[in-house]
């Protein structure tokens, strides 16, 4: 058993200063040490697959990253560490708790995770060893996965046992919510334009020093047809985690960061919003592209028209939120929102469907990844 500053302040030396995670009681004392700790972030995330991606954001901004789990919470995060971590190259230290270990009693919830959580582990390709449980042997823990990770650039886990940390105090401020935000309605009820039109104008809009992320599918893909920049990322896979991602560049650069979002994928990561309205970046703007469909799925519906999104953004503690169904009604809302201090919502109606013979982004992840990243770090 170590004390929770034993790794902190090994994994701090080496620059691991921005962790977010989800509890589980194995974790309680490093996490609370974390928490604690003046010299370090701590975001606590909706779930486990969003503290993923705000660490991928992190990453991109320039920070080293830590993610804490419990392994039943892994199942939650498989989908980004599979296909954001593993195409765009992005590290980060994960540390999975193995509730479930076999020969040991646990709840039954976790008894087939035990069983199969490393095999998990390398079916994904992420190297992991158990976490050090001697104050001498963390430093050749962390040197063993800075070693993996630069070897990689993939994640690398630390498998936890119960009991690896003494008990230790905490010390946190409560999250308080921010005054209550505005609302515009800016709709006019006209049929609403295509994504590429309204592409076009948030790229006539969008100032150059700001960072941009584009959700999965087809509104990437029109992006980059549209216009390929360094400020650009085009998220593939990892649906959902576009405003994660967008989370963990907010918190970490003094620049406009800007996340294209769809209303699936907005969906299916809605405790994002909870956790961008309670982190509260002045810098990021959320515009919610809502075609009411999976576009890039044959056009299935979505659930979209049963849900007001400015109003579920105000809730959550953005500053501001419009809605909007025109061309004129975007550049409007999305003017005042670069221009003003976030977390800004634009909900922008378009009407399905899609450029025609649209291609998809020739440069890489993996380049995408760091072009995107020296751009960050530029001026």
């Amino acid at each position: 058993m170590i004390e929770a500053e034993d790794f902190i302040a090994a994994a701090s030396s080496r620059g691991f200063d921005f962790f977010t995670g989800v509890p589980c009681s194995f974790l309680t004392p490093l996490i609370d040490g974390v928490i604690s700790a003046d010299r370090l972030d701590y975001i606590g995330a909706a779930s486990e697959g969003e503290a993923v991606a705000i660490a991928a954001g992190a990453w991109l901004a320039g920070r080293k990253t830590v993610v804490m789990v419990q392994n039943s919470g892994l199942g939650n995060a498989i989908n980004p560490l599979t296909s954001l971590n593993y195409p765009f190259r992005i590290p980060t230290l994960l540390i999975a708790t193995w509730r479930g270990q076999p020969g040991l009693g646990d709840e039954p919830q976790h008894e087939l995770m035990g069983k199969v959580m490393e095999r998990i582990l390398d079916a994904i390709a992420i190297r992991h060893r158990a976490f050090p449980v001697a104050r001498e042997d963390v430093a050749p823990a962390l040197d063993e996965a800075e070693a993996a990770m630069a070897e990689t650039d993939l994640p690398f886990a630390f498998v936890m046992t119960k009991g690896s940390v003494a008990k230790t105090g905490l010390r946190q401020t409560p999250v308080e919510k921010p005054p209550e935000g505005s609302y515009r309605d800016r709709r006019t009820g006209a049929a609403p334009p295509a994504r590429a039109e309204t592409l076009k104008k948030f790229l006539e809009i969008v100032p150059a020093q700001a960072g941009v992320v584009a959700t999965t599918g087809k509104c990437g893909r029109e992006l980059f047809t549209l216009a390929d920049r360094k400020q650009h990322l085009y998220q593939v896979g990892s649906m959902g985690c576009a405003t994660g991602m967008a989370l963990g560049i907010a918190l970490n650069t003094k620049r406009p960061v800007a996340v294209l979002d769809g209303d699936g994928a907005a969906l299916m990561k809605m405790g994002t919003m909870a956790s961008i309205g309670a982190y509260h970046p002045q810098n990021l703007v959320h515009i919610l592209l809502d075609n009411g469909t999976h576009d890039s799925t044959g056009g299935q519906m979505t659930v979209s028209p049963a849900v007001d999104f400015p109003r579920i953004a105000l809730a959550c503690g953005y500053a501001a939120a419009s809605a909007c169904d025109s061309p004129e009604g975007f550049e409007q809302a999305a003017r005042e929102a670069f221009a003003g201090k976030g977390p800004v919502l634009v909900h922008m109606k378009i009407r399905p469907g899609s450029m025609k013979d649209l291609g998809r982004p020739t440069v890489t992840p993996r380049d995408v990844a760091r072009r995107f990243k020296e751009f960050l770090a530029s001026g």
